[in-house]
């Protein structure tokens, strides 16, 4: 059976992630969270006193571009690949909310982008590879076999995040976390340098009433068509 590429963008919160490791894990392929590098670019940012929410040196972060280096390591016992920043594994740190209302700033910079897309584009020459994240069916993978888009109303995509958070133990409030939502779909959607848009020959997921099962079944009946062709 032949191997093809997965391009899965979308708004936040959409689930991108949770798909992209069951399709990967089902076909077997190399899955890659986008989302999780920009966001380690992110943390690295405010760890580095480059960002905060009260002021962002964009020059700072241009020049420590050099100094960040990402890599994805499987993790046996999860069955996907987890994020390292340096060589730290930053898997649960990337994920809370302080860093959610800072990433979509980071994602803006022209030079963050570039470097991401050519290591993103390097991990997928070979196929067999399930990506997520913005700008994958658009800029990162033009080609790919399927490009899937995904979305949900903010509200939903509001309580779900708020209810991954609070099991997490993190002390957030569902007001909180929407207006976030909110906000990064905007930043998202009108950033100069590779926007949040859908590409002409993508397949529109609106998940705000299907479960994991349900979307899933759909989404491998899609990948079934194409690889039998």
């Amino acid at each position: 059976m032949k191997k093809i590429t997965i391009a899965i963008d979308g708004h936040s919160s959409t689930g991108k992630s949770t798909l992209a490791k069951q399709l990967a894990k089902y076909l077997g392929y190399v899955y890659v969270d986008t989302g999780a590098m920009y966001r380690a670019v992110t943390y690295f940012s405010m760890q580095n006193n480059i960002i905060s929410n009260t002021y962002f040196d964009i020059e700072k972060l241009k020049n420590e571009l050099k100094n960040i280096n990402l890599q994805f390591v499987f993790n046996s016992d999860l069955g996907f690949a987890e994020i390292y920043l340096n060589d730290v594994n930053v898997e649960n740190e990337i994920r809370k909310i302080e860093v959610s209302n800072l990433v979509s700033k980071i994602a803006e910079i022209s030079e963050v982008r570039t470097k991401l897309v050519e290591q993103q584009k390097a991990f997928g020459k070979d196929k067999g590879v399930v990506m997520d994240g913005r700008d994958i069916g658009t800029v990162v993978f033009t080609d790919a076999e399927l490009k899937l888009f995904m979305t949900a109303s903010a509200e939903i995509r509001a309580q779900r995040r708020f209810e991954e958070l609070t099991s997490k133990g993190d002390s957030v409030s569902y007001e909180e976390v929407l207006k976030n939502v909110v906000e990064r779909d905007e930043i998202d959607s009108n950033r100069k340098d590779s926007p949040l848009i859908k590409a002409v020959d993508a397949i529109e997921i609106d998940n705000s009433h299907l479960n994991r099962e349900e979307q899933f079944e759909k989404v491998i009946k899609l990948v079934n068509e194409i690889v039998k062709n």
